[in-house]
């Protein structure tokens, strides 16, 4: 096991902590929306990786996200089993931002939180809307296909460093770890965090999992009270919102969704889910906006639409998504399905 270095985050990250913990105080939750989001791209990582090495399921085929909370020790765990990181690439990734979208993030921000919430995913650095709610926080992860004594321990507390030092982790993946800060407690309640995953996070099409609660009566007259058991179920639909029948889904998530995968914090102004069958077979999804994207116009691509490839991270680039922009107009439109 290697000796725990300590080192400096990247200028930019250090610049970022401040505005990310503050100007977006208010909306706090969305952390929670963040940390599922990068914890379903390495999943889905993980699968593009497996395709042409399927040794890389190791023996857990079956992709997850589990969200836990322990009050004792006021911490609150999101945890994959996606593709997880090395050493190097917690501190490459954890350490810095891609693409140095920083200072572009820094000069959008408005002071409206509502709208600049929206920013955090867009540029890629939701992983640190973490330090919103915690003082401190734990990553362990082992990337898929190494040994376990060449797992990672990441920790930092937002103040300018971090400290990282090799760990035996035997299942891989990525655990993120929230020691809450005191006026963050609130969230360590299954029913908080429930609501806030089926608001954000229903369209994830992996299962999220949390531990199921059961009511345990009071002992000699006492009172009883809600006990986490330890059976795990799943939180949300766990399938793709345009794979469900549109009579199965409500105006506020397809509302929710279209927020969460183009980073608008308007309401689409109209919206259109159907499916095609035939020669070919498809289902389309379309979005109209409400008012036209600010990069219109300027021969550049809305950030949103920006897609993740090669070696870097899916917990500091920006988060993949298929949607499509059509030139010079408002319409965003998903056609997940076709064959």
């Amino acid at each position: 096991m290697s000796q725990k270095q300590t080192l400096s985050f990247q200028a930019e990250v250090a610049q970022l902590l401040h505005p990310v913990t503050h100007s977006l105080y208010s909306n706090k939750e969305i952390f929670l929306r963040e940390l599922i989001s990068n914890a379903s791209d390495a999943c889905d990582k993980l699968r593009f990786e497996a395709l042409n090495d399927a040794t890389l399921y190791e023996d857990a085929p079956n992709l997850e996200v589990r969200v836990s909370f322990d009050k004792e020790a006021k911490t609150l765990t999101i945890a994959d089993n996606g593709i997880g990181l090395s050493q190097q690439e917690a501190i490459d990734n954890l350490g810095t931002i891609a693409k140095s979208g920083t200072r572009e993030f820094m000069g959008r921000l408005s002071g409206d939180q509502k709208a600049d919430a929206q920013l955090i995913g867009q540029f890629g650095v939701g992983f640190y809307s973490g330090f919103i709610v915690a003082d401190r926080i734990t990553v362990e992860s082992r990337r898929a296909g190494l040994k376990a004594e060449e797992g990672v321990r990441w920790v930092s507390g937002g103040a300018g460093d971090f400290e990282v030092e090799a760990i035996t982790r035997p299942q891989r993946g990525t655990s993120v770890t929230l020691h809450l800060r005191d006026d963050a407690l609130d969230y360590l309640s299954t029913r908080k965090l429930k609501s806030i995953v089926n608001k954000y996070s229903d369209h994830i099409a992996l299962p999220i999992l949390m531990r199921k609660e059961e009511w345990k009566e009071g002992e000699e007259g006492k009172g009883g009270e809600h006990v986490l058991s330890d059976e795990w179920e799943t939180v949300n639909q766990a399938t793709a919102l345009w794979a469900r029948p549109g009579k199965d889904i409500t105006p506020e998530q397809y509302k929710e969704f279209y927020k969460a995968v183009s980073h608008d914090f308007e309401d689409p102004l109209a919206w259109t889910h159907n499916r095609v069958e035939g020669s070919s077979e498809y289902t389309q999804l379309l979005f109209v906006r409400a008012a036209r994207p600010s990069t219109c116009g300027t021969g550049r691509r809305p950030r949103a639409s920006s897609c993740t490839s090669g070696a870097s991270s899916s917990w500091t680039t920006p988060r993949r998504c298929c949607l499509r922009t059509c030139a010079s107009s408002r319409a965003w439109s998903i056609r997940p399905t076709c064959r």
